[in-house]
């Protein structure tokens, strides 16, 4: 990759001004893959002082002048699928043919914003005088920070960063530092989209001084944050006063009633927990399975997960799931799934690391029998490939474990009465109902975030949705 080690600032790809990398190691062989930039509080000021500059001139081009730009990335991408899907899986893990589905789906993200932002308009309002016109014209913020997790490192940064280019900001972002390879890369397919200097700017570091730079300069004028709810809230201390969209946790749960085609539901539960290791803030993180159904749905979830769900090396064609992605969360799915053990659960798959690999991140897909549902893999985010079953005995008790939980963002029913699915709908607290389908299903284009008051978040990603974040009305009164 020709600019591994690098960091884009002002047009110009650049050290760290401290001249410090980090190595950048893969979690599928265990060897560095790169030396990062490990960009400080300094370089951040400089990529937001860039984009400062940068920013009228970028106010002033036309929508349809920013689109053709968007849609110069989307190319750019695509003359380079095979080589960021690769660098994707050597740098975050996950198997090959989900790098390739991720990868596409960039490139949708990309191009939706191109047209959203052209189809972003403001109106005309009445006045209490005669002879008035009342214009209201949506301005953009200014300049934007971006900061961004490691489990969809291309797809999660274009989610906030191309939205918020297409209507009309300057972007700083800051990805992972686990993905930061990733990073680089899709960075590069923007570089060559030949933007303004200073319009799309890259800082690599931690999170804690990059990171809370660009959250609390006064140089920046809205902040995107995607991630975990306790960086979230960090971040929105740090950004206090500033428009926010932050896309946090979740601990979504999958109800199976007792009506439900358990086919459908095991076949769509093995997407929800599995996909991306399970390292995904919409995966099914506990199942709230009905009493009557429940041995059922557990020998058929069984059966397909020792038929489908193929642990290995994730370039190989044959495997389905990859290793997860760093040490911190490996550690957290020990911790979760021994102590639904201590809480009386029963192991039916998996149920710890695989051995024989390059490093010791490969966990096998796991499927847990009576979890209480007070377990902490029950209660929050696992965040790994493990499929938790809770027992119920009705709807109501499952709207009500669903809304004791703290987070609010994903849940997904299967019953074959659309008019219960509506029902759970309108109970549960969460941003997004899934009804007959996993809590993985979610579309490029459509508003995705979780319920106000709950641990996951403020605000819209998807679509045109951050647009409303990262731009402001301006009211102007003419008079004739």
């Amino acid at each position: 990759m020709g600019h591994s080690a690098s960091m884009f600032v002002d047009g110009a790809w650049t050290s760290a001004l401290s001249g410090e990398t980090f190595d950048a190691d893969s979690p599928v062989t265990g060897e560095t893959i790169a030396a990062v930039p490990r960009g400080d509080r300094q370089d951040a000021q400089l990529a937001i002082g860039a984009a400062n500059r940068a920013a009228d001139a970028w106010s002033r081009a036309t929508a349809f002048e920013r689109a053709a730009a968007m849609h110069r990335v989307a190319d750019q991408i695509e003359k380079r699928r095979e080589e960021l899907a690769r660098t994707l899986t050597l740098d975050q893990g996950k198997a090959l043919r989900e790098s390739h589905d991720e990868v596409e789906e960039l490139i949708a993200y990309w191009r939706n914003a191109a047209e959203d932002g052209t189809r972003l308009e403001g109106r005309l309002a009445n006045s209490f005088s005669p002879g008035k016109r009342v214009l209201l014209v949506r301005r953009p913020r200014g300049v934007i920070g971006v900061i961004t997790p490691w489990n969809w490192p291309y797809t999660m940064p274009a989610e906030l960063i191309a939205p918020a280019l297409a209507c009309g900001n300057t972007v700083v972002w800051t990805p992972a530092s686990t993905t930061a390879v990733a990073g680089v890369a899709l960075a590069e397919c923007v570089a060559e989209a030949d933007l303004p200097p200073g319009v799309f700017n890259l800082v690599t570091g931690p999170g804690r001084t990059v990171g809370d730079e660009i959250a609390r300069s006064p140089g920046t004028h809205g902040v995107g944050f995607i991630g975990s709810t306790e960086t979230g809230h960090r971040v929105a201390e740090a950004a206090v006063g500033k428009a926010a969209v932050l896309e946090l946790g979740g601990n979504g749960p999958v109800v199976v009633m007792e009506d439900a085609d358990i086919d459908l539901a095991a076949e769509a539960t093995v997407t929800a927990c599995f996909l991306c290791a399970g390292q995904s803030c919409t995966a099914g993180e506990r199942l709230l399975v009905h009493r009557d159904v429940k041995d059922e749905f557990v020998a058929r979830l069984a059966r397909l997960v020792t038929e489908r769900v193929v642990l290995g090396d994730p370039f190989d064609d044959a495997t389905t799931m990859g290793p997860l992605n760093n040490a911190g969360v490996a550690e957290k799915m020990d911790e979760h799934v021994a102590d639904a053990l201590d809480r009386g659960a029963e192991v039916v798959a998996g149920g710890s690391r695989a051995s024989g690999f390059p490093t010791e991140l490969y966990w096998q897909a796991t499927i847990l029998d009576g979890v209480p549902s007070d377990a902490l893999v029950a209660t929050e985010e696992t965040f790994g490939p493990v499929a938790p079953v809770v027992a119920i005995g009705s709807l109501e008790e499952a709207i009500e474990l669903a809304n004791a939980s703290p987070y609010g963002l994903l849940a997904a029913i299967f019953t074959r009465d659309l008019a219960r699915g509506l029902r759970f709908a309108d109970a549960v607290r969460t941003g997004w109902v899934n009804v007959n389908e996993s809590s993985n299903y979610w579309e490029a284009h459509l508003p995705f975030g979780g319920r106000s008051g709950s641990a996951s978040g403020i605000g819209r990603v998807g679509g045109a949705a951050p647009m409303e974040a990262f731009t402001e009305l301006q009211t102007i009164v003419l008079s004739a």
